[in-house]
C-alpha cells in the first residue's frame, strides 16, 4: 500500500507540473499517469487502491463542492442576478438532453443509462473554469459587465444541477432503467431536501463551534466531517446531498468571521491539491484505451454535439442580460471544458455495475482528454478578442 501511495504522490507531483510547463492542463498529465502505472499498462498500484478509487472520487467531489460554495459571495449573486441563474440552469439541461437524446439513438441505451451519459457530460470543470475566471478578473477582462464573475457564479451552481440530474438518473437506472415520469417529479424536492439538510448542518455546526470556542484545525476537521457527513445523509435520505454540501459551504461563508473563511479556503485548497492527484490518476487507472478507442467516433459526435447544445443554452440564456454578441460568445466558449466532475463521477455506473457503465466512463474520460486543453485554450486566447479590459470591480 505504501509503495503505491508513493508512486501516486511522487510520480503524480512530476507529471502535474511537467504537463504545466508545456502548456496543457494538469489534469492529462495525471490522467496519463494514472493510465501508465494501472492496471492496463504498467500495473505497478495494489488492487485495493484501485477498489477504494470510488470512496476518493466521492471525497475529491465533497471538497469541490465546499470551495465552490465557499467561492459563492451574496453580493457576487446579486450582481449578475437573473442571468446566473439562467446560465446555472439551461445550458447544463440543454446539454444534458440532447446527450441523452443522442446516446439513445446511437448506442440503443434505455432512457436512464442513456440520462447518466447525459448529465455524466453536461457538468463543466471548475479546475479549469475558476483559475482562469479568477486571473481574467484580476486582469479585467470583460469586468466592465462582471463576465468572469457571471461564469463563476454560473458554473459552480451548473455543477451542482448535474450532479443532482445525474443522481437522479443513476437512481432511476439500479430501480430497472425504465421511464417513470414519478423519478423526474421527485427532482424539485431531491434539490430541496439536500438544500435543507446543508443548512441545517451549517447553522448547527456554526453554532457548535462558536459556543465550543473550537478553533484552528480541529475547526476545519469539523467542517471535513460535517461535509462528509451531509452527503452520507443526503444517500440514506436518497436526496441531492451533494447540493447539500456546497449549500453548507455557502451558509459557512455568509455566515462566519473573513478570518474563518480564510482559513477554510487555504485549508480545502491544501486538501484538493492531494486529493487531484489522487482523484485524476486513479481515474486514468480505470481507463481501458480499447474501450476508448472503440467509443471514439461515436463518443466524440456526442460530446461535440453536447457542447454544440449547451452553447446554444448561453445564447438563451443571455437575451436581454445586455451582454453584446462577443460576450456571450465567450461565455459559451468558457464552458467547453470538462474534467473535474467527470473525474469524480464518471465512474459511478461502473462501480455502481450498471450496463454500458465502462463505455460512459471511456467516453468521460475521451471529453476531459478533447475539451479540457481546448477549453483552456479557448478561454486564454479569445478573452482578449472579446472582452473589454477594466480595472477589477472587486
Amino acid at each position: 500500500m505504501l509503495a503505491s501511495l508513493l508512486i501516486i504522490i511522487a510520480l503524480g507531483i512530476i507529471f502535474k507540473r511537467t504537463t504545466e510547463k508545456i502548456g496543457l492542463p494538469h489534469i492529462i498529465g495525471l490522467i496519463l499517469l494514472g493510465w501508465i502505472i494501472g492496471p492496463y499498462a504498467l500495473d505497478l498500484l495494489i488492487v485495493e487502491i484501485n477498489n477504494l478509487s470510488a470512496e476518493i472520487r466521492v471525497l475529491a467531489l465533497i471538497i469541490i463542492l465546499v470551495r465552490a460554495g465557499i467561492g459563492l459571495n451574496i453580493e457576487t449573486l446579486k450582481r449578475v442576478g437573473k442571468t446566473a441563474s439562467f446560465l446555472s440552469f439551461i445550458p447544463c439541461v440543454l446539454e444534458g438532453a440532447t446527450v441523452t437524446l443522442l446516446a439513445m439513438l446511437l448506442f440503443d441505451l434505455e432512457f436512464a443509462i442513456a440520462g447518466v451519459l447525459g448529465f455524466v457530460l453536461a457538468a463543466v470543470s471548475p479546475a479549469i473554469i475558476v483559475p482562469s475566471m479568477l486571473k481574467l478578473k484580476k486582469e479585467g477582462w470583460g469586468m466592465d459587465k462582471g463576465v468572469p464573475v457571471l461564469v463563476l457564479a454560473a458554473a459552480s451552481v451548473d455543477d451542482v444541477v448535474a450532479i443532482t440530474l445525474l443522481t437522479s438518473f443513476l437512481s432511476m437506472a439500479a430501480q430497472g432503467g425504465g421511464f417513470e415520469f414519478i423519478n423526474l417529479a421527485l427532482i424539485p424536492y431531491e434539490i430541496i431536501a439536500g438544500v435543507l439538510i446543508g443548512v441545517v448542518f451549517a447553522f448547527v455546526l456554526i453554532w457548535l463551534l462558536e459556543k465550543f470556542s473550537v478553533k484552528g484545525n480541529d475547526y476545519i476537521g469539523f467542517i471535513f466531517a460535517a461535509s462528509i457527513a451531509i452527503y452520507l445523509l443526503g444517500q440514506f435520505l436518497d436526496v441531492a446531498g451533494l447540493l447539500g454540501v456546497m449549500s453548507f459551504g455557502f451558509l459557512l461563508q455568509s455566515k462566519t468571521t473573513q478570518e474563518n473563511n480564510d482559513k477554510i479556503k487555504k485549508s480545502f485548497a491544501s486538501l484538493w491539491y492531494v486529493g487531484e492527484i489522487f482523484l485524476f490518476i486513479l481515474i486514468g487507472a480505470q481507463v481501458d484505451i480499447g474501450i476508448i478507442a472503440d467509443a471514439s467516433v461515436l463518443g466524440l459526435i456526442i460530446i461535440v454535439s453536447g457542447v454544440v447544445a449547451r452553447g446554444v443554452g448561453v445564447m438563451i440564456s443571455t437575451i436581454g442580460s445586455g451582454l453584446n454578441f462577443k460576450e456571450r460568445l465567450f461565455i459559451s466558449l468558457a464552458f467547453v471544458p470538462k474534467a473535474t466532475v467527470q473525474a469524480a463521477v464518471g465512474g459511478m455506473a461502473l462501480s455502481m455495475g450498471l450496463d454500458f457503465g465502462e463505455e460512459i466512463l471511456a467516453i468521460a474520460v475521451l471529453a476531459i482528454v478533447v475539451t479540457a486543453p481546448l477549453g483552456a485554450w479557448l478561454i486564454n486566447f479569445f478573452a482578449p478578442k472579446f472582452l473589454i479590459k477594466q480595472k477589477s470591480l472587486d
